[in-house]
């Protein structure tokens, strides 16, 4: 402390002696009708670090330490950018009543907010993190969200764990993933929009952040625009329709401001067959200011979001089937129903204490988080598997038999399949009438509380200096199990495992009921406290900042069941796993002219692996995985910056290494060294990024704009990581084949395969046409190229080699054979044409504004990405798969939607 104290108050002499006389840039914000003033817009004097925001009348000062030419930026939600040139020479400058326009494109962002929403791939895929990209009108990075975005593309190749979202400064990224959980704030369109976005590796006032991005969602009344909106819309996407309405109260009233919004959206299926959408939200909040300088907030924010969801699929499934076809669903009693639910329900209660002033601003605050995520799944025991995709109902299955083609059996798979296609809940429930269920559907479920305390401070240190600090603690509990949802129509439920024979749960109840908790139960407990300093410096052409970061982050498993496989490791709490952290990044500016200006950054941390990355197997023991490290990133990225009259755009150059990773499958293998159910536990895995951006905007005229975007990567995987399986069924302390019950399998030779990061490249062109009286359209051409499908690591060890049979190797695998067996595919490459457009309207001092887009306008047929399936684990059992080109273990994909559209009308008052 006594440190800091030294090097402020050196900071503050310094500024002292070489200070200037200071100048004042003041005026005040109103909107086009001049009826309403404009609070808490953002106002920058660009390429320094001076800016403030507009009070509760829309008036603002700035204070400017020397003559010169300098450019006025004001930002304020649900408003266009306004850019003034300001001189500043012998006094102050009063630019009197400046006047924002409404921007007519604001519903864009509710068309991004659909978007988002489909590209939760299901089962452990990422999510797009595109809705990182809301906030900032940088030309490439909105192409990606609002073009790129429908064919997963990721900015830079780059999991969403890597980008930081906050809310009110509370940081959201989930422990167990690192990702932000969007449904946590979903179908509050109107409160999200007033957020502060730093791009990649450039500073942020709030967080040191990630290499993607950092975004703060700032929902404060004060905030936002006072009024009542009520919106509502149409689509074919996930929702068919949603009803959305908010009001604000206006500041004025004795320092007392409040927010309501609610919103509903539904669907008995999306774009997807049989995915149903339920969801609804409801947001409050309550601003009271206790002095010009302090106020309190207090907001809640309830989301509750089911869904149901859907599947990757085989090409063979594709063609007997079509793209939206989802094997999960079936019809009971002419209804809709989908054996794979996901309904997330985690409210959130925010307490935060502002101090603001012309030199320095601390948010300090409690966060409490709780709630469930669940998951249905259609379980079975001693019976057919209810899946209509199942590999032994296929075709192929019959093609491929190692007895010989049975061209007619295949022939009634095929007829079979195609009368009879989903889920028949009428078997289900006949193969449960002797009391005993054979089949049941049930839930996983993580139950969650979160505890956050959060506060971060901004400090003007003069003319030149600022420094911005932090510190977060947070703390997480975390229930996990299995609860019987429905037993379709029998008494109970034998809680063994059905491969092994052995119990679940061995000091309860063999039998369970509906509602019981059964096959697994443990709590995980995570705790973290981080924090981070960064000073930012500005003279002349110049500036710069440096910031670093430090963390303590703990995790440990408390067992609630002793499961019969793993008795000395299942019940009871496991040693505590402990990481420290720490980081550093930092940039340099150098401003050519008002115009033209050169960013260079440059970022070097570690960090925790996240916590589905700790524990090998959670549902059924405290094993970790041996010697876990933390993860190291390292980063650097160059950027060209230019603004001409009609001319803007961003030229940058990336190059990101991930080091020392964490990753952890489950799955069903035939290995060389055995067929079972196994943990797949990858260490030492390195990742390897690298690339360019290009973003450009022309305008030849007040009316019409140009865009051209495109984006070059190379993702790679950069080492031959460490592999080792875990046995599930036999992992009987008396079958364990050592003391950790896991086999070494050496390492898996994926150095140089792609990663499975969407498509490596993108190219787009756009035009735009605005018109005086409020109304435009635009176009947007694709070209999405270089996506490849994700490997299996264990068929590139050396077990896949192995005839199981003999434990020696298979005399075909030569060398390249096995080359040709394991080549990477790669996705075609496709063409995709978008087309948005809306109208105004102001009257009386009343918005009513509507927006219109149709994505994929063509209707193409693309592939968004996929997956090897690792059942074949050996030469043998692959090569015999592939023979007939028809393989019953193919990879699988995803399939982007086809022609789709998205209508929303508003009225704002």
């Amino acid at each position: 402390m006594r440190l800091l104290t030294i090097i402020v108050s050196m900071l503050l002499w310094y500024e002292t002696v070489l200070g200037q006389e200071a100048y004042r840039v003041q005026g005040s914000l109103k909107t086009r009708s001049s009826d309403r003033v404009v609070a808490q817009a953002r106002i920058t004097l660009e390429n320094t670090m001076i800016s403030t925001v507009s009070d509760h009348e829309g008036n603002f000062t700035l204070t400017v330490g020397g003559k010169g030419e300098y450019v006025l930026l004001i930002e304020a939600p649900d408003y266009l950018d306004k850019r003034l040139p300001v001189h500043i020479g012998e006094g102050s400058v009063d630019l009197g009543v400046l006047v924002l326009e409404p921007d007519i494109q604001t519903e864009q962002a509710d068309n991004l907010i659909t978007l988002t929403d489909s590209e939760v791939v299901d089962d452990g895929a990422d999510t797009n993190p595109s809705g990182l990209l809301q906030a900032t009108r940088d030309v490439f990075l909105n192409r990606a969200a609002f073009d790129f975005g429908q064919a997963f593309f990721r900015v830079r190749g780059y999991d969403s764990r890597n980008g930081r979202v906050s809310i009110n400064g509370f940081p959201m990224n989930k422990f167990i993933d690192g990702r932000p959980q969007w449904n946590n704030w979903g179908g509050l369109n109107d409160i999200t929009r007033n957020q502060q976005f730093s791009n990649g590796l450039a500073a942020s006032d709030f967080t040191f952040g990630g290499i993607l991005g950092n975004t703060n969602i700032d929902t404060r009344p004060s905030g936002l625009r006072p009024g009542t909106r009520l919106s509502a819309s149409v689509s074919n996407r996930t929702y068919s329709g949603r009803l959305m309405a908010t009001h604000n109260s206006s500041t004025e009233n004795k320092g007392l401001a409040y927010t309501l919004s609610a919103s509903r959206r539904w669907a008995e299926q999306g774009y997807i067959e049989g995915t149903l959408y339920d969801a609804y939200s409801l947001y409050g909040a309550i601003e009271y200011g206790l002095s010009e300088r302090h106020s309190l907030n207090l907001t809640g924010i309830f989301a509750s979001n089911r869904r149901g969801r859907s599947s990757a699929i085989t090409e063979e499934v594709f063609e007997l089937a079509g793209k939206r076809y989802n094997p999960y669903w079936g019809h009971q009693d002419g209804d809709i129903r989908n054996a794979r639910e996901r309904l997330i329900e985690e409210p959130i209660f925010m307490f935060n204490h502002r101090f603001e002033s012309p030199k320095f601003s601390l948010n300090t605050g409690l966060a409490y988080q709780f709630g469930i995520h669940a998951k249905s799944r259609l379980g079975y025991y001693n019976a057919p598997n209810p899946d209509p995709t199942y590999y032994r109902y296929l075709p192929s299955y019959y093609i491929n038999s190692p007895i010989g083609a049975n061209f007619r059996s295949a022939n009634l798979a095929k007829e079979g399949f195609l009368a009879a296609p989903q889920i028949d809940w009428a078997k289900v429930y006949t193969a449960n009438g002797n009391g005993e269920a054979a089949y049941l559907l049930y839930d996983d479920t993580v139950d969650d509380e979160q505890l956050t305390l959060n506060t971060i401070g901004n400090a003007n240190l003069g003319k030149r200096f600022q420094f911005d600090f932090g510190l977060t603690y947070r703390k997480l509990t975390s229930h996990n199990y299995a609860k019987i949802n429905d037993l379709l129509g029998a008494e109970s439920y034998v809680d063994i495992d059905p491969f092994s024979y052995t119990l679940n749960d061995v000091d309860g109840a063999l039998h369970k009921g509906e509602t019981q908790v059964f096959n697994y139960n443990y709590v995980i407990r995570a705790s973290q406290l981080e924090g981070f300093g960064q000073i930012r410096y500005s003279s002349g052409p110049w500036s710069t900042f440096l910031s670093a970061k430090y963390s303590s982050t703990q995790y440990q498993r408390e067992g609630l069941f002793r499961n019969e496989r793993f008795m000395s490791n299942s019940l009871g709490e496991s040693a505590q796993v402990g990481f420290d952290d720490y980081g550093f990044k930092s940039g340099l500016t150098y401003r050519i002219s008002g115009r033209h200006w050169v960013d260079l950054h440059g970022a070097f941390l570690n960090r925790p692996p996240v916590l589905q990355n700790v524990f090998i197997n959670p549902r059924e023991n405290n094993a970790v995985v041996p010697d876990v490290e933390s993860e190291t990133v390292s980063s650097v990225d160059l950027n060209y910056n230019f603004r001409l009259p009609d001319f803007t755009g961003r030229i940058s150059g990336f190059y990101s290494r991930f080091q020392n990773t964490t990753d952890i499958n489950f799955f069903f293998v035939d290995a060389g060294i055995g067929s079972d159910f196994v943990q797949e536990v990858l260490t030492d895995l390195d990742k390897l990024h690298m690339g360019m951006e290009i973003g450009m905007e022309y305008r030849p005229s007040s009316a019409v704009k140009l865009s051209a975007v495109a984006a070059i990567g190379k993702y790679l995987y950069a080492s031959n990581p460490s592999l080792s399986i875990n046995f599930d069924t036999s992992g009987r302390e008396e079958d364990l084949i050592n003391l950790e019950g896991n086999v070494d399998l050496g390492a898996s030779q994926i150095k140089d395969y792609r990663l499975p990061q969407g498509p490596q490249q993108a190219y787009a062109l756009g035009i735009e046409y605005r018109d005086p009286n409020y109304w435009w359209v635009g176009a947007t051409t694709n070209y999405l190229a270089d996506n490849h499908v994700g490997i299996s690591a264990i068929t590139r060890t050396a077990s896949f080699y192995l005839d199981p049979e003999t434990g020696r190797p298979f005399p075909e695998a030569t060398t390249e054979n096995a080359e040709k067996l394991l080549k990477q595919e790669s996705l075609d490459n496709f063409y995709l044409l978008n087309l948005v457009g809306g109208k105004s309207w102001l009257k009386n001092g009343k918005y009513i504004s509507i927006f219109v887009s149709i994505n994929n306008l063509f209707d193409a047929v693309f592939r968004t990405g996929g997956y090897e399936q690792a059942r074949n684990g050996n030469f043998g059992q692959l090569q015999e798969d592939n023979m007939s080109g028809t393989p019953s273990f193919a990879p699988k994909y995803w399939y982007g939607y086809g022609r789709t559209y998205f209508l929303n009308l508003a009225f704002s008052f």
